[in-house]
């Protein structure tokens, strides 16, 4: 039932973003061309093209912004192992491996399929946890590669960005050009869809982004059969993460990460777009004891 509800909240999400993305057509059309059909349709079209190009190439994208370099298990025998053997717990092909040159304690998976998955480890989660710990965080990072996560997220990524870029530049379009009849009434309307459209955005990928957190988290305890082993991981990677941010990338691929990589202030936490850690961390210790009864 939660992957039904899951993947009922994705259906959901892609709707709505798809549909903020056409409103803001709908609003350039009307206002620059006096025709909204031409405007909606335009967006729509943009919006078609921005998925294409998430679904074949966000993975390579990602792992460029975040210059993961793809090893070897000569290169990376530890990780190789550990990856190898939760993907087998899986039943899953074994992924590409990366390391991304960080030691921002972190990981993430990426690809559109299981066939065509990376995963991809910090070079500081791999000094920070020990192989139990790791092997947590890995099975964690397989569950989202087996409910394909990483597509949904990083489509979710590029439709907000682009919500918001054709948000803004609706929003100085009307200030510095545009129709004839621009008047106070247009800009306040560019003003708050300015403003809105992209906070509608983040806040439905966060809501479906934390409920694909929660449900990674499950899956890859009950896949190893340890949730401590991930609980203790989150422990550490949560004080890590505040000690040593990220300091590379896009923070709209945040939501690709075991743990947020980004820090700011009260604001930004409360619209992250991972779940707070201590109820992750809750979860997964009700699990265990659910196991050991």
């Amino acid at each position: 039932m939660g992957a039904v509800s899951a993947n009922l909240r994705v259906l959901m999400m892609f709707s709505v973003l798809t549909a903020i993305f056409v409103a803001i057509g709908w609003a350039v059309g009307k206002y620059f061309f006096g025709d909204w059909v031409s405007g909606a349709v335009f967006f729509l079209i943009i919006a078609a093209a921005m998925n294409f190009i998430s679904y074949f190439f966000s993975s390579k994208i990602v792992l460029a912004s975040y210059r993961a370099r793809v090893v070897n298990e000569a290169e990376a025998p530890r990780l190789y192992r550990i990856v190898r053997q939760v993907s087998s717990l899986a039943g899953l092909p074994m992924p590409q491996v990366a390391i991304v040159p960080t030691m921002n304690p972190n990981a993430f998976a990426t690809g559109r399929s299981p066939q065509h998955a990376t995963v991809a480890a910090t070079e500081g989660i791999l000094q920070l946890l020990n192989d139990d710990e790791l092997t947590g965080v890995l099975a964690h990072e397989m569950a989202h590669v087996k409910d394909r996560d990483m597509l949904v997220m990083s489509v979710a990524a590029t439709l907000a960005g682009a919500i918001s870029f054709a948000a803004r530049s609706f929003f100085w379009g009307t200030m510095f050009g545009g129709g004839d009849d621009r008047d106070s009434g247009n800009l306040i309307i560019a003003v708050l869809l300015a403003i809105t459209a992209p906070i509608a955005a983040m806040l439905v990928q966060l809501a479906v982004s934390r409920s694909r957190e929660y449900l990674a988290d499950h899956e890859g305890a009950m896949m190893i059969g340890r949730p401590m082993a991930l609980a203790s991981a989150l422990r550490k990677l949560e004080v890590g993460n505040k000690a040593r941010p990220m300091n590379m990338g896009n923070p709209t691929s945040s939501s690709l990460f075991i743990v947020n990589p980004f820090r700011g202030g009260a604001l930004v936490n409360l619209f992250s777009t991972h779940p707070p850690m201590e109820e992750r961390i809750r979860r997964l210790e009700d699990l265990a004891g659910g196991m050991r009864r």
